[in-house]
């Protein structure tokens, strides 16, 4: 017997109501966007700010990790590197995202607070910025 998939697509809502807050500027990312490994990332949503990384040994795209509390992100893992953010709330089972690298994110307004790796993702994403007003 051969492989079989499901073509229709349940309707399922996502709330997407912050992803336009979050993301106040879009103005450049990776084109297409990247399906990531959501290996370990217990959320049934990745939302609009969420940090992505990519793993330098595979060329593998993740979500960057978060603390067992859910309540903020981990250090960035060794032969790892900071690409973007998340552009769209999807569900987990379903992690095509858009990943933007250069534009403007509300930082207060991110899932996940970035005071403690702000520093480190303005020296790897010069063009991203990261403000709230």
């Amino acid at each position: 017997m051969g492989a079989k998939a499901d073509l229709v697509n349940e309707q399922e809502t996502i709330l997407t109501g912050m992803d336009s807050i979050v993301i106040r500027n879009y103005l450049g990312g990776i084109m297409n966007g990247r399906t990531l490994d959501m290996t370990g990332f217990k959320q049934s949503v990745i939302k609009a700010g969420h940090i992505v990384i990519r793993d330098t040994e595979n060329d593998t795209y993740k979500p960057m990790p978060v603390n067992s509390a859910g309540t903020a992100y981990e250090s960035l893992p060794g032969n790892h590197e900071y690409v973007g953010v998340v552009v769209c709330s999807k569900p987990a089972d379903k992690p095509f995202v858009g990943i933007m690298y250069a534009g403007e994110v509300n930082d207060v307004a991110s899932p996940y607070p970035i005071d403690s790796i702000k520093a480190k993702l303005k020296t790897a994403l010069p063009q991203l910025t990261f403000l709230h007003d």
